[in-house]
């Protein structure tokens, strides 16, 4: 039997309104990384790096576990 694989999911949309409405492109830049990267992320398509969430860590001076959070399938 094949393992499913796990999904993360992500509050980094609702953290961005709850910090004064960070804009993608700002988030962006203080990350280092494009826009298409954070709507990525946003969507749940793509993971970032270990140094990216940690840098989101400190941008929003929450754990990356309230950033990021794993699904387990069913």
């Amino acid at each position: 039997m094949a393992k499913t694989k796990s999904q993360v999911s992500n509050e980094l949309r609702e953290l961005r309104r709850s910090h004064g409405e960070i804009t993608q492109q700002d988030l962006a830049r203080k990350l280092g990384v494009a826009r298409q990267t954070i709507i990525a992320i946003e969507q749940g398509k793509f993971c970032p790096s270990l140094e990216t969430a940690l840098r989101m860590e400190l941008v929003f001076g929450v754990p990356v576990g309230e950033i990021f959070s794993l699904v387990e399938p069913d």
